[in-house]
């Protein structure tokens, strides 16, 4: 499913085009998306992180938060790179 997931990150940021996610250019599964160096700034987040809810929705047929107090609180960021949000939406689809 961490590979699905990480297509579907890539393919959300490149839906919302250069004008949401201004400087992103290409993305891989360890690609820095927030933080120190990252390609997003934090409206570019909250806009990546509801289409890709969306598009969670849409493929899943599961309706999840990735940006709840769960995520928030974490000691290392589920933001950090495309990898590590995917692994937690993976861990959201399946009720962890």
């Amino acid at each position: 499913m961490q590979n699905e997931l990480i297509d579907l990150i890539v393919d959300t940021a490149k839906e919302l085009g250069a004008d949401e996610l201004e400087g992103v250019g290409a993305l891989e599964a360890d690609s820095r998306l927030f933080g120190k160096d990252g390609a997003l700034d934090s409206m570019g987040l909250v806009t990546l992180i509801v289409a890709l809810e969306q598009a969670i929705e849409d493929k899943y047929d599961a309706s999840i938060a990735l940006a709840d107090e769960k995520a928030l609180s974490q000691a290392r960021s589920p933001y950090r790179t495309v990898a590590t949000l995917a692994d937690y939406a993976a861990g959201q689809i399946q009720g962890g």
